[in-house]
């Protein structure tokens, strides 16, 4: 057990995933062997045989990408197996998993996963203050100093559109504020044939998805989730000029109100979402830019599909959280 999990170490400075700590219940783990910042990555236990499985939210890149990144490791470490899961409704199931413990050795760690929790299912990478020299983003996946998961990609936080429907609806700027943005839905929904904002409500996480807009996005203060929010009393007050979490929540409470999205959430479909905004049936949808290739990818139009920053102005300038 050990050693799989130390393989599992490397794995993850390789290929930037987290380990699991020992059995799927928490209680932390049992291993104490060296963490990532003390291994030489391609020189430490080169010699050593395991198969590893590794659960993914991304089911795009299972069968391309990830392969390279398997065939890369194979020549640092010949003797050990990697497969991969995905798993388009990821968040839910990795938690349930995790619980249980039939999911394998490595996975992304899951977005409803409070940070207090990770020593009881996640085994430390390293300290942050020795690994951000390294990586970056180290942030949203560490605690008390300690790394549980190195970040596969950055992304920015912002809203993917289609751009035809955009000029067929008569929106000639980008919207910057949220009542802008809502009008713009509504000339969407009044001038073409297309669901204005697609909430994607079946598949949970993209719902989850929208508190990545509260801190910079919503308040030009990157440290704002982090450091300042858990220190106020009302965070989710209306500060009276469209800024800030009240604002990013005002925009979906609206679009739901007005009818501004899909008739049946309930019945909405991630997967099929993303052919859908390619070919003008969606007007736009919040996600991070991660989504843009995907979309471009799903259907005929890829030059249709665009990405702009979420409509929040603060100070006259717009922001985009990475």
């Amino acid at each position: 057990m050990n050693v799989k999990k130390l393989l599992s170490g490397v794995l993850a400075a390789s290929m930037a995933v987290s380990l699991s700590a020992c059995g799927g219940g928490g209680g932390g783990s049992s291993y104490d062997g060296p963490t990532i910042d003390q291994l030489t990555v391609g020189k430490d236990y080169t010699d050593l045989a395991a198969e590893i499985q590794v659960f993914t939210n991304r089911t795009d890149l299972v069968n391309k990408d990830f392969q390279s990144y398997v065939t890369e490791f194979n020549k640092l470490y010949p003797n050990i197996t990697v497969t991969y899961e995905g798993s388009t409704n990821y968040d839910s199931n990795a938690t349930t998993r995790m619980t249980a413990g039939d999911w394998g050795d490595i996975c992304m760690i899951p977005p409803s996963l409070q940070k207090s929790d990770f020593e009881a299912y996640f085994q430390p990478l390293g300290s942050k203050t020795t690994l951000e020299q390294t990586y970056d983003f180290l942030t949203e996946k560490s605690f008390q100093d300690q790394v549980y998961g190195i970040p596969s990609m950055g992304n920015a936080q912002g809203i993917i559109y289609n751009k035809k429907i955009f000029e067929q609806a008569g929106i000639t700027e980008i919207p910057k504020t949220p009542d802008e943005f809502l009008d713009a839905l509504q000339k969407i929904k009044d001038n073409t044939d297309a669901t204005p904002l697609y909430t994607n409500f079946a598949a949970g996480w993209t719902l989850a998805a929208w508190d990545a807009y509260i801190s910079g996005s919503a308040t030009g203060d990157p440290d704002y989730a982090n450091q300042v929010m858990v220190h106020e009393e009302n965070p989710f007050s209306d500060r009276g000029d469209m800024t800030g979490p009240y604002a990013v929540y005002y925009v979906m409470y609206e679009a739901v109100k007005r009818g501004l999205v899909e008739d049946d959430p309930v019945t909405s479909d991630w997967e099929s979402s993303k052919n859908r905004i390619n070919t003008g049936e969606i007007g736009c949808m919040v996600l991070g830019s991660w989504a843009v290739s995907q979309c471009q990818e799903a259907g005929p139009n890829p030059k249709d599909i665009g990405y702009m920053s979420f409509p929040i102005t603060v100070n006259g300038k717009q922001y985009a959280t990475a």
